[in-house]
């Protein structure tokens, strides 16, 4: 979704705009772009821009919001914290257009029915946000990015009284459920994202909030109205669209794939060591290294950063951060008595993730189903020995 610091516009094309008029002519066009998803995870959600146009003048410009700053101090460390600021965008409509043309997404326009004041005072405002002063903001995925600009924005500075109607095939859906729509549910990116975003995406959109994606921007927007009676959108149009391409994804390297490769491999050698009367350390010091970790990720997300869509994340219960303080014990052949009652403790949290699933408090990873079997049977084994193979 995020409208990045083109590479290809730094290299190839000018992206600055110089001799910008301030004032419109009576023939000028402001339009909302819409852009379809792209083949990367971050391009997988869309973009929305304004497009101002107006050929008396010779101008043709694109606005747009996302943009981030690569020289920014502590760049990644701000980005993981939900610090990282965005920026507005500006580019030549000939330079946005050839960009998208060259990664096959498609760009629709929707030309707003605007009297001459509006567009002016739409055109001012978006002068003034572009000021360096002004063009920096903090992002949010959900609530503050790409597209819910485009109708803040529009709400803003449209004299107009605008209101957004339910489009008559709207089926309103989780936050989770609209990001699954744009990304898949057995990949590597639905499964980073189902992993790091809490429960707090679990609850049912507003028909307003679902502008958070652009394809709803571009509904709605088609639907809007202006002073009850006019319609916001005078005319659309389809300026490029995608041309057919082959699906890259493979079932064999998904995670649902991988995932239960790995958990079959666990289970086996719980059998294997039930069989034997052994037990492989190696493999226990491995699990419990891994979900403690991972625990750990998931608390720093939740409690250390700004983020607010990783807030009461319920992957705690199968990435227990404390198991990193039972590592200890898995290289002794006897154990002390807490540690079989933190095993059912375990045992209980991953009961208690099912419920969670099943009750749609959270929704989890598909491709978590194997591993949290394999789980399940992994603690049985050591509750059953209790350590002392």
């Amino acid at each position: 979704m995020k409208l990045k610091l083109f590479l290809l516009f730094s290299i190839l094309l000018p992206t600055a705009v110089f001799a910008q008029p301030n004032q419109l002519s009576p023939t000028a066009e402001i339009s909302v772009l819409t852009v379809g998803p792209g083949a990367n995870l971050n391009d997988a959600f869309g973009h929305n821009a304004f497009r101002i146009n107006d050929r008396a003048v010779g101008m043709d410009i694109v606005y747009g919001y996302g943009e981030y700053d690569f020289d920014t101090p502590n760049f990644y460390l701000k980005f993981a914290q939900g610090k990282l600021k965005y920026q507005m965008s500006k580019n030549e409509f000939s330079d946005f257009y050839n960009y998208y043309v060259y990664y096959n997404r498609t760009i629709e326009e929707q030309v707003l029915n605007l009297s001459q004041e509006e567009k002016q005072q739409l055109y001012a405002y978006l002068i003034n946000n572009y000021k360096p002063e002004n063009r920096k903001y903090l992002y949010d995925f959900f609530y503050d990015n790409c597209a819910t600009r485009i109708r803040d924005v529009a709400e803003t500075a449209i004299i107009g009284n605008l209101a957004f109607k339910v489009p008559q095939d709207f089926k309103p859906k989780t936050f989770r459920q609209l990001i699954h729509d744009q990304t898949g549910l057995n990949n590597w990116g639905s499964f980073g994202i189902d992993l790091a975003l809490g429960s707090v995406i679990d609850r049912k959109a507003t028909p307003y909030e679902h502008m958070f994606l652009p394809k709803y921007i571009h509904a709605f927007f088609g639907d809007a109205t202006l002073n009850s009676t006019d319609t916001l959108v005078k005319k659309s149009s389809i300026v490029f669209k995608q041309s057919d391409k082959k699906s890259t994804t493979h079932f064999l390297f998904s995670p649902l794939m991988i995932l239960g490769l790995l958990s079959s491999l666990i289970i086996y050698i719980t059998y294997s060591d039930y069989k034997k009367g052994v037990r492989s350390k190696w493999l226990d010091v491995t699990l419990f290294t891994l979900t403690g970790i991972i625990g750990v990720l998931m608390l720093l997300l939740w409690f250390a950063t700004d983020h607010t869509a990783t807030a009461n994340n319920y992957n705690l219960l199968w990435a227990f951060p404390l198991n990193l303080l039972v590592i200890g014990q898995l290289l002794k052949p006897q154990v002390k008595n807490w540690v079989k009652s933190y095993l059912k403790f375990l045992v209980i949290m991953l009961l208690l993730l099912a419920f969670h699933w099943i009750m749609a408090v959270q929704v989890f990873a598909i491709g978590l189903i194997p591993l949290l079997i394999a789980l399940v049977v992994r603690y049985v084994f050591l509750l059953k020995t209790c350590f002392k193979l």
